[in-house]
Parts: C-alpha cells; structure tokens; sequence
C-alpha cells in the first residue's frame, strides 16, 4: 500500500496549511548539458575513466549484447525448443535480483576493485565453457551456469557506481552515465559481431569464446584501477531556487 500513499499536498490537488495558493514552478535551469560534456571532458583526461568504461563496455557486450540477444537462438542450433531457451533466459533475469541485491551488500564491505575482478573473471570462465554446455535439453550443468550467469549479471553495477563516485567525487554520478553509455555501446558492438560469427560460421562457438576472453580483460582492467586521493573537480550545479511554502522556504523541486 506504501506506493498508494501521497507526499506532497499537490498530490491530493490541495496547498499546504497556511499556505495562500499553489507554489509557482521552479524556473527552468539551463546547463544539464554543459554539466555533463564537462564531467566527460574532465573524466577523459584520467586513466580510470578509461578503465572502467572499457571493463564496462565488455560487460555490455557479454550480458545485453550476446547472452541477452543470442543465447536463446545459440540454444536452438543445439535443438533445444526456444520456449526452454526462453524459459532459461528468464531464469537468468530472476537470479540477478539476488545477485544485485547481494553486489550491494558487498560493495560496502570489500574493495570494488577487487569485486569487479572477480565478477568479470568468473563471467569469462562460464562463458568458456558454456559451449560444451549446449544441448537438445537443460542438463543440471546448464541449469548451474544459468543461476551464476544470473548471479553476475547486473552485479558489476553497484561496484562500479561506488568506484565512480571514489574517483571522480560529486560528479560521479554524471560519469557514471556516461561509462554506462559505454555498456550499451559495447552491448549493440556485440549483438552485431556474434550475428555475423554466426552467419559466416554457422556457429556461434567463436562468439563465446572471445568473449569470455574479453571478459577476462575487464577483470584486469578493473585490478589496474588504483587508489587515488583527488577527484576530478566539476562544476557544481547551481542551487534550487526556492520557494515560499505555507510559513517557511523550501527547495522549489520538493
């Protein structure tokens, strides 16, 4: 019921006690833009930036872009039945909950270089072998790469977004965005490539394997990331104007 409950007085279409008449809106603040080419530029110019988006980039690439577009026809040309394939790929989609939930809880806790090694180590050794895996039918072997890939999934997110803000401060939520544009990127590269390998090849065995070895060079990407003491300095966004409310001043967005 949490999500049926209202904040703000505007939600129920009311002001709030003692105010005279509805707050005015906010005036529209230009500069988002220039905010965000401005933390690239600055980010650009260090060597993590660089590290974490190409660690990233393969991360897209071997999640969104391979497994995600071709796992289910991968398992097709070994005669499963794509409802079983889809039926594994949802599994997938459910264990990285858990996954996610737990990448958190150990990003507060151990050093998100050293969890990203781990992740992207363990992603290229299952993709390695996953090959061997395929089959007219979902063996347990499968059904054990498909609860770890489901694992690992979306757990290079919480990390990396720690690692961001350790590196660049304030604005490290903006350059996550753009190494996250690096992801999508590395995922459209993919899902292209591994058509091809497989359109040229019949097969899509090479398609695997190199990206478990990719996999396993984002892994030393991410132990090639060193502590530093500096962030990336940013220009800090203005403040929100604000506004009279009832009897006290408030920030204009709440």
């Amino acid at each position: 019921m949490l999500w049926r409950l209202r904040d703000k007085p505007s939600d129920l279409g009311v002001t709030a006690y003692g105010a005279t008449g509805e707050a005015p809106p906010p005036p529209v603040t230009g500069g988002a833009a220039a905010r965000a080419l401005g933390a690239l530029r600055a980010a650009a110019r260090t060597r993590a930036f660089w590290l974490l988006a190409g660690g990233f980039a393969i991360c897209g690439a071997t999640t969104n872009g391979l497994v995600g577009t071709h796992f289910i026809p991968a398992a097709h040309d070994h005669g499963m039945a794509q409802t079983t394939a889809a039926g594994l790929l949802a599994l997938i989609g459910l264990f990285d909950i858990a996954g996610t939930i737990a990448s958190g809880w150990l990003t507060d806790r151990v050093d998100g270089r050293v969890l990203l090694g781990a992740y992207y180590a363990l992603r290229g050794g299952s993709l390695l072998v996953l090959p061997s895996l395929f089959a007219d039918a979902a063996g347990p072997s499968m059904l054990v790469f498909v609860v770890f890939y489901g694992l690992d999934w979306v757990a290079t997110v919480p990390p990396t977004v720690a690692l961001c803000r350790e590196y660049f401060g304030a604005a490290g939520p903006v350059v996550f965005g753009w190494v996250f544009a690096a992801h999508q990127v590395g995922a459209a590269v993919a899902a292209t490539a591994a058509g091809v390998v497989r359109d040229q090849l019949g097969t899509y065995a090479l398609a695997w394997y190199v990206a478990g070895g990719l996999s396993i060079g984002a892994a030393v990407l991410s132990l090639l990331l060193r502590r530093t003491g500096t962030v990336v300095p940013v220009p800090a966004p203005p403040p929100a104007p604000k506004v009279r409310v009832g009897w006290r001043l408030r920030p204009a967005e709440e």
